[in-house]
């Protein structure tokens, strides 16, 4: 049996202080609750408005009504549950690297984690302004992918020159991709999707590339998360 307190609690985790206070962050849906559950995240509670089991483990009955007091969603979730924030781990540098400069949809991040996780990138840098991972938005934007994904929320110039990078722009007027040759070390960096790359971060970039465009010229912009699925096919595809 769940206190009305300890549902109040909860049901704040959909900000962001909150879930810094209880180390928290909120999952909606049996799959990527499962998900979560099976890379080793800690659960702390589950609860559901019908019997079911995540990893032999029986959720807490509630109502529906005190369901839509947890879910963000506007049609409540079957399954709610609530994880421990992972504990921070390493970046590790890869063949393919990624930086986030200012992405503050959560929608765009929770499919750029996606894309991530489909071309088999586990670290993703993120400036500190990027919207915050375990956002109840982002987390089911995800889809689950959130799980083998780690984001590392740092200055970005600090960490190029730590770790080593090659700051590659992506934008409407750099160099066409498709007769690009990256450096070694390269990250690309994404831009806000309104402003672009920040003023800071442009002036460390030596290179830029672009999607070249074969069809409306009118249309001269890309949404940041579908232009990042194209780039990584892209440099994937070289290896």
């Amino acid at each position: 049996m769940v206190s009305k307190n300890e549902l109040k609690q909860l049901a704040q985790l959909g900000q962001k202080k909150f879930r810094q206070q209880l180390s928290l962050f909120p999952v909606e849906g049996k799959k990527a609750i499962t998900t979560f559950h099976q890379n080793g995240f800690e659960m702390k509670c589950c609860f559901s408005h019908e019997t079911v089991q995540i990893g032999g483990v029986d959720a807490t009955t509630i109502s529906i009504s005190d369901m839509k007091k947890l879910s963000n969603l506007s049609t409540p979730p079957i399954v709610w549950a609530a994880f421990s924030l992972p504990k921070p781990v390493n970046f590790a540098r890869q063949n393919i690297n990624i930086a986030l400069d200012g992405i503050r949809n959560p929608g765009n991040l929770g499919t750029i984690i996606r894309l991530c996780d489909w071309f088999g990138i586990a670290h993703l840098l993120c400036s500190t302004d990027t919207v915050d991972c375990f956002n109840p938005k982002v987390v089911q934007a995800s889809m689950g992918s959130l799980a083998g994904v780690q984001l590392h929320y740092v200055n970005l110039l600090d960490a190029f020159d730590k770790y080593h990078l090659n700051p590659i722009g992506t934008g409407s007027y750099g160099k066409n991709m498709y007769d690009a040759k990256i450096p070694k070390n390269a990250v690309f960096v994404m831009g806000n999707e309104g402003q672009g790359i920040s003023k800071s971060i442009s002036a460390k970039i030596k290179e830029d590339i672009s999607i070249p465009s074969y069809g409306n010229p009118t249309a001269n912009s890309l949404n940041v998360a579908m232009a990042m699925g194209i780039i990584l096919a892209e440099f994937k595809r070289r290896g």
